[in-house]
């Protein structure tokens, strides 16, 4: 039976979910030259997310006008050219918590880049909520913004609807998987589960220093950490216990009381029921032979005695 270790789960999208590095340091290169910031290698990008990146922007900037400016440029130019690809394995996640966990993303990048990235790759009905960095450029505050959220429990599963028979009550931990420091810094701060990666702006090293609680080297190790707990070994992105296995009722105050999974559960051990009593039943032999012995009644003795004689 599968328990979720996390009712939510806040994914950061560049480095995260899709692949950055070089993407988004093309991006920005002629956004340094042009504005003069000094920024003229991608490590050198790469540090300004040791902490919030805006605000490491804002501090290359001569002054407030300029960093205005430069922010907008940066935006403008990320909404028309940045358009990376996804961590191999990623969608995979996504759709294997959605029927379990509360899924978001907090990003640096706008809200309009974070909608056709998901869209493009048919992960947009995953997430129930969507904080980019044009609506909020603070990552702590928007953790808090969500927690503060009376509804954040209401997810989605991969459809357009909210789930609107979610047990709102049942709200567990809430964890921020990132790829970078400043992420978990805020995850920190916030006092949330914060988990790294390993594939992204900083290193395995840079993200267990800031503090993260474990860092996934493949994506599929994020099922086990934040998703669903299997005491059986079950597939988490399966909406139904594995055919092996008999489900049990899950204990009263769980988040598998759910009524959407209770009633899966119950229509998985009914459907498993029909089966063992259908084999149960007796099947007809595929001979002819038996079929006749079954159908026919026996032979008369003097029958029988004129088959002995010609046998002789």
């Amino acid at each position: 039976m599968c328990t979720p270790s996390c009712t939510a789960v806040i994914f950061d999208l560049d480095g995260t979910l899709v692949q950055t590095r070089l993407a988004s340091w093309e991006v920005f290169r002629p956004i340094s030259r042009r504005f003069g910031l000094g920024v003229d290698t991608a490590e050198e990008f790469y540090e300004l997310f040791q902490n919030n990146f805006f605000e490491s922007l804002r501090a290359l900037c001569r002054d407030r006008a300029t960093a205005d400016e430069v922010e907008r440029a940066f935006q403008q130019a990320l909404e028309s050219d940045y358009s990376p690809p996804l961590i191999p394995g990623m969608a995979d996640v996504v759709k294997g918590l959605a029927p379990h966990c509360t899924l978001a993303v907090l990003s640096s990048n706008s809200t309009g880049v974070i909608r056709r990235i998901l869209l493009d790759n048919d992960l947009a009905y995953c997430f129930g909520h969507v904080f980019g960095g044009d609506t909020e450029t603070d990552k702590t505050q928007g953790v808090h913004r969500f927690l503060a959220d009376a509804a954040r429990g209401v997810g989605r599963r991969c459809q357009p609807a909210y789930d609107e028979a979610c047990d709102c009550s049942a709200i567990g931990d809430t964890a921020l998987v990132t790829d970078t420091v400043g992420d978990i810094v805020a995850a920190r701060q916030a006092g949330i589960r914060a988990v790294g990666v390993a594939w992204g702006m900083h290193t395995s090293a840079e993200l267990r220093e800031a503090g993260a609680d474990f860092v996934a080297i493949w994506p599929q190790e994020l099922l086990g950490l934040v998703g669903p707990t299997c005491h059986d070994r079950c597939t988490p992105n399966t909406a139904a216990p594995a055919e092996t296995s008999e489900a049990a009722p899950a204990p009263a105050g769980t988040s598998e009381a759910a009524p959407a999974l209770a009633e899966t559960l119950a229509r998985t051990v009914e459907i498993r029921r029909a089966r063992r009593r259908e084999r149960s039943q007796p099947r007809p032999s595929t001979t002819s032979q038996a079929v006749q012995a079954v159908n026919q009644p026996a032979a008369r003795p003097e029958v029988l005695d004129a088959v002995r004689r010609i046998l002789r």
